[in-house]
């Protein structure tokens, strides 16, 4: 069953769950003010356990540590990368575009917006609070990556993670995939070092994992590494973000 909130967007429940529940992600937690936080996993198959990495590049700075671990062990991941980061750190999109069959971008928006109409705050974040805008904020992240790679970036992860119901079959019509997680490994980058390692040493098969690379003085960063690090050497396999269901 779609477990979804009316938002006022225009869309009845009965078209808002028949459009998300064609979408290629499940819905996960309904919070208190009807955002929804999507869910997504790799798709089953026979074999070892596996994961999908994913981290975020919000506004910030480039985290070596993190970066420097996944060309050394050569795990690939999938880097959400805001226009605002891009030009903030040169030096650390260059370091990911220097490594392509380790880090490919994706698109986490052009000013790091929650996709969330109306007027109130996320996180301490200011949300996008239009359609217009969040169409800005999606298309403006596109054209920086375009910019430096040459592709049109296929996943968008809006800032935050959590999304107004009625808008993410909208985003999906755009032809990009709303990428959710469902792992969240280190809250924002709030976490201390051993609790983020314990949390990706427990990922189970076909986890859809989330951290952030733009915190480079925070302990979490470290926990990334050594999550990470336990994970492969018990024989983990490390998956690419289009293997998601």
């Amino acid at each position: 069953m779609c477990r979804v909130c009316e938002d006022g967007g225009g869309l009845s429940r009965r078209q808002l769950c028949q459009g998300l529940l064609a979408a290629p992600l499940v819905m996960g937690a309904v919070h208190k003010d009807g955002l929804v936080e999507p869910i997504l996993r790799l798709q089953p198959q026979a074999g070892p356990r596996r994961v999908a990495v994913t981290l975020d590049a919000c506004p910030g700075h480039f985290d070596p540590r993190i970066a420097n671990f996944l060309v050394d062990r050569k795990i690939p991941a999938t880097i959400f990368i805001t226009a605002v980061w891009m030009r903030m750190n040169p030096e650390g999109l260059a370091f990911f575009l220097k490594h392509p069959d380790v880090f490919t971008l994706e698109n986490h928006g052009a000013r790091h917006l929650p996709p969330v109409l109306g007027a109130q705050r996320i996180y301490g974040l200011e949300v996008a609070g239009s359609w217009s805008a969040i169409e800005a904020e999606i298309a403006g992240g596109a054209a920086a990556i375009y910019e430096v790679t040459g592709r049109h970036p296929a996943w968008y992860r809006g800032a935050a993670g959590l999304y107004t119901p009625s808008v993410v079959p909208r985003i999906e019509a755009m032809g990009v995939r709303v990428a959710g997680y469902s792992l969240n490994s280190d809250a924002g980058a709030s976490l201390p070092a051993a609790l983020v390692e314990a949390r990706i040493k427990a990922a189970r098969d076909g986890d859809v994992m989330e951290g952030h690379i733009n915190q480079p003085k925070r302990a979490s960063g470290a926990g990334i590494a050594a999550g990470l690090a336990a994970l492969k050497g018990a024989g983990v396999q490390f998956a690419k973000l289009d293997d998601a269901a």
